[in-house]
């Protein structure tokens, strides 16, 4: 497509890592993939129990957990609303190229 409507191509948002990190009582690293979190409850471990069955003991409370869940969250949307943002001044500055050849082309026209 030409002009200003042309597909612009957006740059990449790293999908794929979508964990936050844990830490089980013995102190190790644990991460947790956000699409299979099922329920955490406070019982009064906090555990962490996935679509699959798994179930996790982890040091962190339940409002710590929520808390690493809305900053990735939040982060990701953040991310996509720069990649709309770059694209929308792409577009504009497309246009103005447009405008400012088919200006230039008139007016060569004019000369003549």
């Amino acid at each position: 497509m030409e002009g200003p409507y042309r597909k612009i191509m957006a740059p990449p948002i790293k999908e794929g890592f979508i964990m936050i990190e844990l830490h089980r009582l013995d102190n190790t690293t644990v991460l947790i993939n956000l699409d299979l979190i099922e329920n955490v409850e406070g019982t009064p471990d906090t555990v962490v129990t996935l679509v699959n069955g798994n179930k996790y003991i982890v040091k962190e409370k339940i409002s710590e957990i929520v808390e690493k869940i809305l900053d990735f969250k939040s982060n990701v949307q953040f991310k996509r609303f720069a990649v709309v943002e770059d694209i929308k001044s792409r577009i504009v500055e497309d246009i103005k190229n447009e405008v400012t050849a088919e200006t230039k082309a008139k007016e060569r026209k004019t000369d003549y």
